[in-house]
C-alpha cells in the first residue's frame, strides 16, 4: 500500500464515527518529526507522552508511533520537491489522528504552506488554539494569569484558500477589467470605485457552511466548560466587510439561536430579558430604548425593527430563558476584530472561546500566545469530522536545530490536546501538572530562562526539560 513506509506491526486504528474518534487502547498514531528543530523537540515530546501514558494507565494503554514524512525530511526520503508524499497523506487518512512538528513555509514563491495544504486536504476546518498561563512563565503582560482563552479559527476558507493572481498576470488583469468595467459600475453601493490596474488580486470566500460548522464546534466545546467559562465570542470585521465577515457573525448567531436554542443566549437577548426581569411593567418601546441608547434619534422604520426584535425575544424565549434562566446558558456575543486585540490585553478575563475566520484567527491566536509566554508554549490542533492533526504552532528555527536547546513546550502541549481528544484525560493531566511544576521551579529552556527575574543560568536542554516534566508527574 505504501511506497516507502512500514506501519507498526502491532496496534489498532482510530475510527471516527459521527465526527468523534473511537480510540482503542493501542492506537497507531502517525507522526511527522518536523523540519529544523523538529529533530530536537519531537524526541522530547515522544518521551513525555509515552511516560505519561505508561504512568497513567500502568501499561494498559500504549501509543504505537508510525513515522511519516513531510517537509525537508520528505524531500530527503522521496526526492526533490516531494514535500508532502502520497504515503503520508494515505497514512493520516488511514489512522485518523496524527501529530507533527514545525514545517517550512516558503515566503513569496515556491510551494504553498504544507500546514495549510494538510488542513484543506483533510477538511480540518477547526484550528483550535488554547492560550493559558503557567505560573512562573515570563510574560510582557502584567497579569497574564487572567488570560485563559481558546481560539477557534476557521481553517479552510478566507484568503488562505489561496486563490490569487500576481500583478500583471493575464487572468488577474482580465478579472480586474471585468470588475472595473462591468460588475462594479452596475452595483450602486460601490459608487465610482475602481481597482488599480497594477494590482495583485485575491479572492476572500466566506461560506455559510464553513462558518456554521466552525461555530458549532466552538459551542460544543463551550458546553464542556465550567459554567463561568461558557461563552463564545464571534470575532469579525463585519463593520467593513459586511458580506463576508459580517455574514460570518450573522450565520454564527443563526446557528446559536436555532440548533442550540435551548443551550444558548445572545448578548442582546440577555439585555432584553434582564430589562423585563428588572421591571415587569416595562413597555416594548422602553425596553428597546434600553438596549439601543440611540433609539429616539432613529427613523420610525428602524425603531419598529428594534421593537419587533424585543417582542420576538419576549414571545419566543421568555418561558425557557426568562426569570434569569438565561444565566445558565452559553453566552454568545460578538466583537470587532481590532477591538478584541485590545480587549484580550485590557479585559482578558471577560473572554473564553473566540470563534473567528482564518486570517483574524491567525493573528489573534499568536497575539494571545504572546501574553502567556510565546509560541514556544502555544499548542494547536486542526480538527475535522474524520481526521485530526495536532501540531507545533511556531516555525522551524533552523539555526537552533540539533543543539538540544529549543523549548519543546508547543509540541508537548499539542500532545496534551491530542490525549484529551482521545479521551485519555489522566495522561493529559499528568503532563500539564509536570510542565507547570517544572516552570514554577525555574527548570526551563533558554527562551524562558533568559526572561526570568533573575535569569536562570544554566537553562535546561530540550531533552532535560522533558525529563523535568516527567519528574514532576503527580
Amino acid at each position: 500500500m505504501y511506497e516507502k513506509l512500514t506501519p507498526p506491526t502491532i496496534g489498532s486504528k482510530i475510527v471516527f464515527q459521527d465526527g468523534k474518534p473511537n480510540v482503542p487502547d493501542d492506537p497507531i498514531i502517525p507522526f511527522i518529526r518536523g523540519d529544523g528543530t523538529g529533530v530536537d523537540i519531537w524526541p522530547a515530546t515522544e518521551t513525555v507522552i509515552d511516560a505519561a501514558v505508561k504512568t497513567a494507565y500502568s501499561g494498559k494503554r500504549k501509543i504505537n508511533w508510525f513515522k511519516v514524512y513531510a517537509g525537508d525530511e520528505a524531500c530527503d526520503e522521496y526526492g526533490t520537491y516531494q514535500y508532502l508524499p502520497q504515503d503520508t497523506l494515505d497514512a493520516i487518512e488511514e489512522y485518523g489522528v496524527a501529530i507533527k512538528g514545525p514545517l517550512t513555509t516558503p515566503v513569496g514563491g515556491g510551494i504553498r504552506s504544507l500546514n495549510v495544504a494538510l488542513r484543506q486536504l483533510f477538511q480540518l476546518y477547526a484550528c483550535v488554539r488554547p492560550c493559558r498561563y503557567y505560573q512562573g512563565t515570563p510574560s510582557p503582560h502584567r497579569y497574564p494569569e487572567k488570560l485563559d482563552v481558546i481560539v477557534y479559527r476557521e481553517n479552510t476558507e478566507d484568503i488562505y484558500l489561496g486563490i490569487e493572481w500576481k500583478q500583471g498576470d493575464e487572468i488577474g488583469r482580465k478579472l480586474i477589467d471585468l470588475l472595473n468595467q462591468d460588475l462594479i459600475p452596475n452595483t450602486p453601493e460601490h459608487g465610482n470605485k475602481q481597482i488599480p490596474l497594477d494590482s495583485g488580486i485575491g479572492i476572500k470566500p466566506i461560506s455559510k457552511t464553513g462558518s456554521q460548522r466552525l461555530v458549532r464546534k466552538a459551542i460544543q466545546h463551550a458546553l464542556t466548560l465550567p459554567p463561568a467559562k461558557q461563552q463564545v465570542t464571534l470575532v469579525h470585521k463585519g463593520n467593513i466587510m459586511k458580506y463576508t465577515e459580517g455574514a460570518f457573525r450573522d450565520w454564527g448567531y443563526e446557528l446559536a439561536t436555532t440548533e442550540f436554542r435551548g443551550e444558548c443566549i445572545t448578548e442582546r437577548e440577555s439585555w432584553i430579558l434582564s430589562n423585563k426581569e428588572a421591571n415587569g411593567e416595562l413597555t416594548v418601546e422602553d425596553n428597546a430604548r434600553q438596549i439601543d441608547p440611540g433609539y429616539d434619534s432613529l427613523t420610525p422604520e428602524k425603531q419598529e425593527k428594534i421593537c419587533q426584535e424585543v417582542k420576538n425575544v419576549l414571545d419566543n424565549i421568555w418561558d425557557t430563558h426568562g426569570d434569569e434562566k438565561w444565566k445558565t446558558k452559553i453566552m454568545v456575543n460578538d466583537r470587532i476584530a481590532d477591538s478584541i486585540f485590545q480587549q484580550i490585553q485590557t479585559r482578558p478575563d471577560e473572554y473564553s472561546i473566540l470563534a473567528t475566520m482564518n486570517l483574524n484567527g491567525d493573528y489573534l491566536s499568536d497575539a494571545a500566545a504572546a501574553i502567556v509566554g510565546g509560541l514556544g508554549m502555544s499548542p494547536g490542533a486542526n480538527i475535522g469530522d474524520n481526521c485530526a492533526i495536532f501540531e507545533a504552532t511556531h516555525g522551524t528555527a533552523p539555526k537552533h536545530a540539533g543543539l538540544d536547546r529549543i523549548n519543546p513546550g508547543s509540541v508537548i502541549l499539542s500532545g496534551v490536546m491530542m490525549l484529551e481528544f482521545m479521551g485519555w484525560q489522566e495522561a493529559a493531566d499528568l503532563i500539564q501538572t509536570g510542565l507547570a511544576k517544572a516552570i514554577a521551579n525555574g527548570e526551563v529552556t533558554y527562551d524562558l530562562a533568559r526572561l526570568m527575574n533573575p535569569p536562570v543560568d544554566p537553562p535546561l536542554k530540550c531533552s532535560e526539560f522533558a525529563q523535568a516534566i516527567i519528574k514532576y508527574f503527580a
